[in-house]
């Protein structure tokens, strides 16, 4: 028996007492969890699917010595990238090959060819974020799988990230080997080594 005062309370009743109160307590504590807004990913207010409201993919190459632009246009993007939580942001996009311009349209439809990007079968190029590292103020290096026709490679590519008001800017540029991704063959006429600029702007939409 236990004596509190005036009151004596058997010990088996003060447990169930406590078991009780403890579980209310419990209760309460899950009841305000549930309540709790959940963590999910970088809150960059910037969503998982980004509309493009402006962009300009465009690569040079070397043609007879001479250089030779072009773009590639319909790009799709899904941003989802904190400058505060680098690990679990990401960046994917893709562009359509059917759209490319080098203004000469029998070298594009050369360029569409199975000579080169095989359209008909790869109508996608695709690029897929790994890891970013940050460099200093709205500079970052990304690391990506890029894939044109049926190769996947990793590439980095150094970038800016600007997050404004209501929009997002991206600004990168990296270099590949044409021949890694079995664009054409070996020519004494056209270099192997081809510069890629992405300069891009997405409409900014609230994290889900």
């Amino acid at each position: 028996m236990i004596n509190f005062g005036h009151q004596k309370i058997s010990f088996m009743h003060f447990k169930k007492r406590l078991i009780v109160n403890v579980g209310v307590l419990i209760v309460i504590a899950l009841g305000v969890a549930a309540k709790l807004p959940h963590q999910q990913g970088p809150q960059s207010g910037v969503s998982a699917l980004t509309p493009v409201t402006r962009s300009a993919i465009t690569f040079g190459i070397k043609n007879l010595g001479i250089n030779t632009d072009g773009s590639i246009g319909g790009l799709v993007a899904k941003v989802n990238f904190a400058p505060s939580n680098l690990s679990a942001s990401s960046i994917e996009a893709s562009v359509d090959v059917n759209t490319i311009n080098t203004d000469n349209s029998s070298r594009d439809e050369h360029l569409r060819s199975g000579d080169f990007f095989d359209v008909a079968r790869y109508p996608k190029i695709s690029l897929k974020s790994i890891a970013f590292k940050h460099k200093s103020g709205n500079n970052y290096t990304g690391t990506f799988t890029l894939t044109i026709k049926d190769k996947s490679k990793q590439i980095e590519m150094p970038f800016t990230f600007l997050d404004k008001e209501n929009t997002i800017e991206f600004k990168g540029t990296f270099k590949i080997n044409r021949l890694d991704f079995g664009v054409g063959s070996e020519s004494l006429i056209l270099s192997n080594d081809v510069t890629v600029s992405i300069d891009c702007e997405g409409k900014k939409q609230e994290a889900a």
